[in-house]
């Protein structure tokens, strides 16, 4: 069994199969489930360890980091077939996932070398102002089961090379990943209880950590979740920052150049079997190139190979579990009784090995009214919403309660620096798809997709330190 992790400590407690969802015959291995008494304990070994952590030198943080990153590098084939076989991506998405990772390491390691403070002239005479920053204390960690290695690395990094302690939840559909990666940053020389790792349910393990006596709390995961941790978070006057979704448009003009459209689109909306929070699961596509588009789209999806994540062959691989594809075929069966056509897909498939296999679905006639318009699926289902012209594109584009990130494929530069600026989202795409950011630049989005500081790059710093002010008079 392989255990959590708590006060520089393996912890076999509880246990739970992780399951193959390309073979659910094939069980990865079993991992440790905590519970609210070692949350407890975890919180606590992350208070211990904070003030030794916090005064370390920039070498000690940056030696720990760089090492995490180096084995990242090194053993990203194994942990990438890892993460291929409890997760469903394809082999060369996880690899490159891993390959993330230790680039976001890599990046933070860095940081911890540049870290840096401000000093002033006062307005009183013979005083001297000087800003620096600290650590935001003990953070508590919530991450998602799509991006089991990635996401953790650019929340856990930045905590750690601010000189915070973490006490980490990952999701339970997906906890080798995690176990792999606290298990580097044990032997990469943390401290003991620097980073902790609890493993177990939300309603648990995920509950306790958001009632504990933390300073910090970062999600990524659901809006209902997300609603609940900012108003226990308020009640506490404890920072926090939450990234939940999106339903995000990729708007494709007459103009477009039809290929490169029907590559962002399958891109943004397919790959990665749709379980992405920045899929473009909103295809709006003005009436010029509208046929000619969904035609191509759906011989491209017709032709995608859907199997094994491990077969280098497969393009797409499963659904994470059965619940995630019962919610799939639900939403296909709501965009049929909403009046949407479908064109292709949406039916689950079967393959040699027994598995949560999905063809990958199109909708068009869509209004942007209809559920599946609205709410964020997280599957390989995508609509495409019909507009006149670039004016309603962009209207529809930000007629949603999400602002994650938004894209256009069109060879006008009036209308893509137009959409760049007027765009409701976070992040914005031009010729790409949505899907897809770089490591060291900030992410996040506006509305319902997220609320707090920005993550990822240097602008991480703003929530995992503190400012401080100090006056000092010299005489």
């Amino acid at each position: 069994m392989q255990g959590n992790l708590v006060n520089g400590r393996w912890v076999e407690t509880g246990g739970q199969e992780n399951i193959n969802p390309s073979d659910t015959d094939d069980v990865i291995g079993i991992y440790a489930t905590g519970d609210a008494a070692l949350v407890g304990e975890a919180i606590a070994a992350a208070r211990a360890a904070l003030p030794g952590w916090a005064a370390s030198g920039p070498l000690v943080r940056h030696a720990v980091l760089s090492a995490t990153a180096r084995e990242l590098s090194a053993r990203r084939a194994e942990l990438g077939h890892l993460l291929a076989r409890e997760e469903g991506k394809t082999l060369a998405e996880a690899i490159g996932e891993v390959n993330r990772a230790a680039q976001v390491f890599e990046f933070f390691a860095g940081e911890v070398l540049r870290l840096s403070g401000e000093t002033g002239v006062s307005v009183r005479p013979g005083t001297e102002v000087m800003v620096t920053r600290e650590p935001a204390g003990v953070v508590g960690l919530i991450t998602p089961w799509n991006f089991p290695i990635a996401i953790p690395a650019w929340k856990i990094a930045p905590a750690l090379a601010w000189g915070n302690t973490v006490v980490f939840k990952p999701a339970s559909l997906v906890p080798g990943s995690a176990w792999a990666l606290v298990d580097i940053l044990h032997r990469a020389g943390a401290p003991a209880g620097v980073i902790n790792l609890v493993v177990g349910g939300g309603s648990t393990v995920g509950q306790a950590l958001i009632e504990g006596e933390i300073d910090a709390i970062s999600f990524t995961g659901s809006t209902g979740i997300g609603a609940r941790i900012a108003a226990a978070s308020a009640a506490r006057l404890r920072r926090f920052q939450l990234e939940m979704g999106g339903k995000n448009p990729l708007v494709v003009l007459d103009d477009a150049d039809l290929d490169r459209a029907v590559a962002c689109a399958l891109d943004g909306a397919h790959f990665a079997t749709g379980q992405r929070c920045t899929a473009s699961s909103r295809l709006v596509v003005t009436e010029g190139i509208h046929d000619r588009f969904v035609d191509a789209i759906k011989e491209r999806i017709a032709g995608l190979r859907v199997g094994h994540a491990l077969d280098p062959e497969t393009q797409i691989g499963p659904v994470v579990d059965q619940d995630q594809l019962n919610g799939n075929l639900g939403y296909v069966e709501t965009g049929l009784a909403e009046g949407a056509r479908l064109e292709t897909g949406g039916m689950r498939l079967d393959r040699q090995t027994p598995g949560y296999f999905q063809q990958p679905a199109l909708f068009t006639e869509v209004t942007n009214d209809m559920r599946i318009a609205r709410e964020e699926i997280f599957g390989p289902v995508a609509a495409v919403i019909r507009v006149r012209d670039y004016d309603e594109a962009l209207a529809v584009a930000n007629d949603t309660a999400f602002g994650l990130t938004s894209g256009i494929v069109t060879q006008s530069l009036k209308h893509a620096s137009h959409f760049r600026r007027a765009s409701s989202a976070g992040m914005v795409t031009v010729n790409l798809p949505t899907a897809g950011v770089d490591f060291h630049a900030p992410f996040g989005g506006r509305k319902g997709s997220s609320f707090g500081p920005r993550e990822q790059g240097s602008y991480a710093r703003e929530f995992y330190s503190v400012v401080k002010t100090a006056y000092v008079h010299a005489g």
